[in-house]
């Protein structure tokens, strides 16, 4: 591994996480968007949010993170670790969009997994 490349995932990461807050408070919170969703419910904006609504509703996010932080937790060499960068790209979406009971697990899971040392053969 490189050694800029643990800094350029950090800055990765917090660009999707403001990106993540940005969607959240300027999209799903903002009350402009309930009086526009209230007239004209068919525009493609408004059913994006309703998807959201849903999505966050089932936890789809939050489940998503978890299934994969676990197997990537479990699984073995790279693909583990794709599995796991997978699930805490998932996480922070869910963190910060209502779902955080599950989403931490999953946060902690997969970042667990991404620090461990790697096994040597034997």
């Amino acid at each position: 591994m490189s050694r800029r490349l643990p800094l350029f995932l950090l800055l990765l990461l917090s660009l999707w996480l403001a990106a993540c807050y940005g969607l959240r408070f300027a999209f799903m919170e903002d009350g402009q968007w309930v009086g526009i969703c209230a007239e004209a419910a068919d525009r493609w904006e408004c059913q994006l949010r309703s998807g959201m609504g849903l999505m966050i509703h089932w936890r789809l996010l939050a489940w998503a993170a978890l299934l994969s932080a676990v197997l990537g937790f479990v699984a073995p060499g790279r693909l583990g670790t794709i599995l796991a960068a997978i699930g805490l790209f998932l996480a922070l979406p869910a963190l910060v969009l209502y779902t955080a009971s599950l989403a931490v697990f999953a946060l902690v899971i997969a970042a667990l997994r991404l620090i461990r040392a790697p096994r040597l053969p034997v």
